[in-house]
């Protein structure tokens, strides 16, 4: 390595620890936490070391090794394979809820903020009624007539998380619309769709993105639960819920490394969320004073 290479990287490992301190050693490890999985989910399917799906009988509840990090179930199926692989599933049902109920919450939040009078008042009620409804119980309901999967989970759960959003975000878009630049815009001709796309939204951008995250962790949960219950993905298809509940059965027989590693990774996820949706909550009310 040259001298001006490790100047380059002297330069490069300071600017990170400087990074590092100024926003935490706790957020920065969640964070990093994140991007391992996120990157795990979209690549799963390629970086695993065994394939999760053939039945080996002979080599069931094989213990930990070089070959078998994780040994293997009850099926003779790699675990860290398994796990892998179920990273994408478990990721991909809360990422679509999160955005759902991003999306329609921010709407409506926005449209009963700008309107205010009967939309408010309507609006607000609305959201009163279906925040008083616990999500979890919806999507059991959803399931029980459209059948187990993925698909009616995430659609009852994105409709029944768009109040927790758009109740904070209303509040948040109210105080934006009253604003003095709101009425100087509409002074200078801007149109109300023009100020709202343009001005109001991207202003709310930073508390949409906390929501986000908490939205998302929360729907890890329901999903997972979902899923243990055997309501969510069939066989062979099968996320953190579902292994939870199929290693449930070893760990009577004294295997409890498919269930702990897929419950660990589940606590480990919602933990770096919410810690990670708590530090931007902290920035944002250190940017108002």
């Amino acid at each position: 390595m040259t001298p001006g290479q490790l100047v380059l990287t002297g330069l490069s490992r300071r600017r990170l620890y400087r990074t590092v301190a100024t926003v935490g050693w706790v957020p920065a490890v969640c964070a990093a936490w994140m991007a391992l999985i996120v990157v795990v989910a979209v690549f799963g399917p390629w970086i695993t070391p065994h394939d999760p799906d053939p039945v080996d009988l002979y080599n069931a509840y094989a213990p930990s090794s070089l070959a078998h990090p994780l040994g293997t179930d009850e099926s003779g199926r790699d675990i860290l394979s398994r796990l892998i692989v179920a990273t994408g599933p478990s990721l991909l049902g809360p990422a679509l809820v999160a955005t759902a109920a991003a999306l329609f919450g921010t709407l409506l939040a926005v449209t009963a903020a700008w309107f205010g009078g009967w939309a408010d008042a309507v609006l607000s009620r609305t959201f009163d009624i279906m925040f008083a409804l616990p999500g979890l119980i919806i999507a059991i309901f959803a399931v029980a007539i459209f059948g187990p999967g993925l698909t009616a989970p995430v659609i009852a759960l994105s409709i029944a998380y768009v109040p927790v959003i758009g109740r904070v975000l209303r509040g948040a878009a109210t105080r934006e619309r009253n604003l003095p630049y709101v009425a100087a815009l509409t002074v200078q001709g801007a149109s109300k769709l023009s100020i709202c796309l343009r001005h109001v939204i991207p202003n709310l951008l930073p508390l949409l993105t906390v929501q986000f995250g908490l939205v998302f962790s929360y729907a890890i949960i329901d999903l997972g639960g979902i899923s243990y219950l055997g309501l969510g993905l069939q066989p062979p298809a099968s996320d953190w819920g579902s292994l939870v509940a199929s290693g449930q059965s070893a760990i009577m027989a004294g295997y409890p490394t498919q269930a702990l590693a897929a419950g660990a990774v589940i606590l480990i996820t919602v933990v770096s969320a919410n810690l990670l949706s708590d530090r931007l909550t902290q920035a944002l009310e250190m940017g108002e004073r």
